[in-house]
């Protein structure tokens, strides 16, 4: 086992770790709109970081070029994706949290 192998599985764990911890983060919030903060926050981080981590594990390969470009699109798409939900609920008339009980 290289070490290139053993920072690839580090990563996968750290991503694996930030999409755990963003499905209690999820679970906390009882409003639309920090759950959705969260969730966008775990799918950015957490599946770029498990993606980059598969692609150190395969080496330089087309299928790491492909999940790299996969990667790319995520980072871009993903932010964007979550906006438009969050606007959408907001100008469909979805109440905001009124005080900090409501979270």
């Amino acid at each position: 086992m290289s070490i290139l192998d053993i920072l690839s599985y580090i990563v996968i764990s750290i991503g694996i770790g930030i999409t755990a911890f963003g499905v209690v983060g999820i679970y906390k919030f009882k409003n639309f709109y920090p759950r959705i903060l969260v969730a966008s926050k775990v799918d950015t981080v957490g599946v770029i970081t498990i993606i980059f981590g598969v692609a150190l594990r395969h080496g330089f390969s087309f299928f790491s070029a492909k999940a790299l470009l996969i990667m790319v699109i995520l980072l871009t798409m993903n932010p964007l994706v979550s906006h438009v939900i969050t606007k959408a609920a907001y100008s469909s008339g979805y109440p905001l949290p009124v005080n900090k009980d409501d979270k």
